[in-house]
């Protein structure tokens, strides 16, 4: 297997549309990172850079050390899994599986050993002599990684491939996926427009808007220390809430929303970093599971008053989403009750307030 470098890469297309800006990315040896963020953004354009697909406008991509610019797609030793599987449907399984390494003159005693050891960490052994037609969705998914894995190659990069199968079979496909990185041990790089699919698979997150990369980070870091208002309001599901307001000072900050004059206090690890901002305009973030029905548990916070105006039962959880004042600010809290919030009525709510983010609202950085 092998590192993959980006340095400075730029991809331009006629009429002078940048896709990518000025990308620097270093990729380890082994591991698992997902490009993602809204389409259009420049990930599956810059998975492309790194196939050969598509040519670099400035700047350098090296696999393994070695820079790989001029080098065709088919001599970098990569393989790629496409969102509409690309197999041939006039063959079987078994001739989809084998036909790269036929291309490359490999003796039939090693293909039919590589075909079958895919096969079998796939669990698609009794597949072989059938034709895609005859498979469903995630059959014919399996079938595509095993062409890819049968190759070998240093790198394996995936091009939103899960896109095209129901929602129950995504989610084993990501499991099978994942387990298929920790078996091989391969690099891989994957793009998706899914956060979900980037929280549960990847080593690494690149976050990308507008082809400029927004933050690179671990799962876990980027939910939870995001570097800008995009990145927070991106990751997670629901969205992070961002509420409008100013910082008053008094004995100590309190955060003053702007639609009905609602009061937060500043808890004391903040109060430093923000008394700079005493009296200007800021962004309050707070996901939808640090906002908690008052008295749950026995959590502390801010209290105040909100109107229900739609409740979304989830099973476990209600998703409550809510008005502060004006009817088009509209939030959501994720609520732990066994008691059903009434549409129409109040709500006594609790903000956490030791897990609020705060935002510059000109240049949307986090503070």
């Amino acid at each position: 297997m092998a590192s993959v470098s980006l340095r400075n890469v730029k991809k331009t297309y006629e009429g002078g549309v940048v896709a990518v800006h000025n990308l620097d990315l270093e990729i380890k040896d082994k591991e698992f990172v997902v490009l993602v963020g809204p389409s259009g953004c420049g990930k599956s354009t810059t998975l492309r850079m790194i196939a050969g697909l598509e040519e670099v406008t400035e700047g350098e991509i090296a696999i393994d050390g070695k820079v790989v610019n001029d080098v065709p797609p088919k001599d970098r030793d990569i393989a790629m899994v496409f969102q509409n599987y690309a197999l041939y449907p006039h063959m079987s399984v078994y001739e989809n599986m084998a036909f790269g390494l036929k291309l490359r003159k490999f003796p039939k005693a090693q293909i039919e050993q590589r075909v079958r050891e895919a096969a079998a960490v796939l669990a698609i052994q009794e597949l072989l002599e059938r034709k895609p037609k005859a498979l469903s969705g995630g059959q014919r998914q399996r079938v595509a990684l095993g062409r890819a894995i049968v190759r070998k190659p240093k790198v394996f990069l995936f091009d939103e491939p899960l896109s095209n199968l129901d929602a129950k079979l995504r989610v084993q496909m990501r499991t099978e996926i994942s387990k298929l990185h920790m078996r091989l041990g391969a690099t891989m790089i994957y793009v998706t427009h899914d956060q979900t699919e980037a929280m549960t698979m990847g080593d690494r997150i690149v976050l990308m808007k507008d082809g400029v990369v927004q933050q690179v980070d671990s799962p876990l870091d980027i939910y939870n220390n995001p570097s800008n208002r995009f990145v927070a309001g991106f990751i997670g599901s629901p969205a992070m809430n961002f509420f409008r307001g100013s910082l008053t000072k008094g004995k100590r900050l309190q955060f003053k929303e702007q639609s009905n004059g609602v009061e937060l206090a500043v808890v004391e690890k903040d109060q430093k970093k923000l008394v700079k901002f005493a009296g200007a305009e800021i962004v309050l973030g707070l996901r939808p599971e640090h906002l908690y029905e008052n008295g749950q548990n026995g959590r502390g916070g801010s209290k105040t008053s909100v109107l229900v105006s739609v409740v979304e039962p989830m099973g476990n959880e209600y998703y409550v989403y809510f008005n502060t004042g004006i009817e088009t600010n509209q939030y959501v809290a994720r609520i732990s009750t066994s008691k059903k919030p009434k549409v129409g009525k109040k709500m006594d709510l609790v903000f956490d307030m030791s897990k609020a983010h705060y935002f510059d609202p000109t240049t949307e950085k986090v503070i």
